[in-house]
Formats: structure tokens, sequence, C-alpha cells
């Protein structure tokens, strides 16, 4: 009979561990209060130019979400070839929500286009975070596509939203913009010559605030000389490391280097896509560069500013444009446990 009962329970403790085992290795616990779920808004939008085409699509979309509850909104764009094939060249793009309470449109993100050829090959399509925008992506959604395409084939545009619910880092973000240069690749700051554009904002800060960041969007265009001495022209191809200045005073910094082409998931493209531009890659999303201060900067004022490396253009290009751009968004983004304003750009 001992035997028997020692036996019973050596089953018993087996059969136990076995349970525990296949439970602790689920990669979701029992108890997640996480959920994840996609919004589909642009399908198969025509982009092009010419022949009673747009370069720009518009859509309002319904966003059922509850921003305080929102942990992650990945954006995916993607790209279909229409029937005769995708447009040749890469291409500066863009997606933009629109503020309902200023109207105005904002960056979300970029990307450029592959040389004549779709961008299956990235899966889901080029992936943005776009959660700094969570407090615009609820209810009734204005969002805006474009493609600075010239040809009337151009592509076939699907963006889809990927949320996360669940307990996010905090649950109000609230965003404005700094600058917005952006829209389109030759629309930028001119580099390394005279200009009007305005670089520098002052910026006031809710008493609530718990931590504040920087999202910046940048690239450069054109061929301008002189050369850099590895043989780059500017803007498009000279690596330079440029500023954000915190009242007069360097801060962060933004490399414009090599984005490692030549690994794009998105290969072969019929163009010059390998090799490694400043800060972007043909076919791919353009980087978004997040600059997180190290104190809360709970209602204080500062100025904003933006500086890019000294470089002086001497119009000596064989191009046929001579000048040199960078194509520039700026956001300042607050998040609290509590509701606040906006961040005060002036």
């Amino acid at each position: 009979m001992k035997k028997k009962t020692t036996l019973i329970t050596i089953l018993i403790a087996t059969a136990f561990l076995s349970v525990s085992f296949i439970v602790g290795c689920n990669k979701e616990p029992l108890n997640s209060k996480t959920k994840t779920f996609t919004i589909k808004t642009f399908d198969n939008a025509r982009h092009a130019f010419g022949e009673g085409l747009s370069q720009e699509a518009f859509g309002i979309f319904s966003f059922q979400t509850d921003p305080t509850k929102v942990k992650r909104i990945k954006m995916f764009v993607k790209l279909r070839c229409p029937d005769g094939g995708c447009n040749a060249w890469d291409m500066f793009a863009n997606v933009r929500v629109q503020d309902p309470e200023t109207e105005q449109w904002l960056e979300m993100g970029r990307y450029i286009t592959p040389y004549g050829v779709d961008n299956s090959k990235a899966g889901k399509g080029f992936m943005v975070d776009v959660t700094d925008f969570k407090s615009l992506l609820t209810g009734e959604v204005n969002l805006r596509s474009f493609i600075e395409v010239w040809g009337s084939d151009g592509w076939l545009v699907s963006v889809d939203f990927e949320v996360t619910e669940g307990e996010p880092d905090y649950k109000y973000y609230a965003i404005s913009p700094l600058l917005d240069y952006a829209n389109w690749s030759l629309g930028g700051v001119p580099y390394g010559e005279s200009h009007d554009f305005k670089l520098d904002k002052n910026v006031t800060l809710g008493a609530n605030v718990q931590q504040t960041s920087i999202r910046t969007i940048i690239s450069g265009w054109g061929h301008a000389t002189p050369l850099d001495p590895d043989g780059r022209p500017c803007a498009e191809w000279c690596f330079r490391t440029h500023a954000i200045n915190i009242n007069d005073i360097p801060k962060f910094y933004h490399y414009m280097g090599p984005n490692n082409c030549n690994n794009n998931p998105v290969q072969p493209q019929y163009g010059n896509w390998a090799p490694d531009r400043a800060g972007w890659c043909p076919g791919m999303e353009v980087p978004v560069r997040t600059d997180v201060f190290d104190k809360s900067m709970a209602g204080v004022s500062f100025k904003y500013s933006y500086e890019f490396e000294e470089w002086a253009n001497n119009f000596q290009t064989t191009a046929d444009n001579k000048h040199a751009y960078y194509a520039i968004s700026s956001f300042i983004v607050t998040k609290s446990n509590s509701p606040m304003d906006k961040p005060l750009v002036e």
C-alpha cells in the first residue's frame, strides 16, 4: 500500500510540473491586459502625375481608440505597382495627420520609394512608430498620403495602423510642430547659403509635464559642390552632424551618415539603390530621430534652434540644380499621467 501511495504522489507531482512548464512557456501571460488590432486606411490609393492623376490622396478614417490606453501605434506603408509597373525613381514621400484644432498637417512618417519595384519584401511595409501622435489618432482622423512622383505610372499605396492597447508609459501625450519644411524634397531648407527659413522657436511647457522629447525627420537632397574629400556632393550624399540647440547651447546631435543601404530588404531595385546616402536609403523609411530630455522640463520656457554643420555652397556643380536642401520636420512631444495643454511654440 505504501508503494502504491508513493507512486500516486510521484505521478501527481510530475503532472503538476508538466502543467507548470507549459504555462511558463506561453509567450503571453494568462492575465495579459494587452491587445493589438489593425486599423486600415488608404487601400491601393493611386499616386501618380499627369493624365488626371494626383501625387496625393486624402481620407477621413475612424480610429476607435482611447489614447489613455494606447501603448504603441505602428504605421505600415505598403507599395504596389499599378498595371504597367512602378515609377522608376527614388522619390520623397510621406504620410501626414491633420490636427483638428489648428488644421495643420503634421508629418508622421517619411519614406523614399524604391527604384521601379514594390516593397513586398519589407513584410508588412515600411514601418514608422507614430505613438507620439496618439492624441490625434482617435475618433474621425484626417490623413494625407503624398509621393513626389512625376510620372503617370506611380504607385498604389496602402497604409495600416497597428494599435497596441494596455498600460502605456504615460496616459497623455501632446505634440506641437517646431519646424515643417517637408512638403517635398527641394522645398527644404537651403544648405550652405543664405536663406529666410526660420530655424528657431520659443517653447513653453505645462507645469504637469513628466517627460519631454523632440521628434525629428530629416533627409538631404541635391548634388551641390564643393565635393567632400571622399567625392560626395551635398546634401544627398555628404555625411554631416547637425545640432539641436537649447538656449543657444548644443543639446542633441543628428549624424547624417550611412544607413547600410546595401542591406535593404527591398532589393534588387532598378537603379542606384545600394550606395549609402546621408541618413536615408531608396526603398526604406527615413529614420525618426527622438531626443529625450534628461529632465521633465515641466513649467519651463526655452529657445529651440536647429543648426546645420558649417559648409558653403560654391555653386560649381554640373547638375541643373546647383542647390543643396534639407527637408526637415520637427516636433516637441510631452507626456504626463494627467491631462495637459499642448506645448506652446512661438
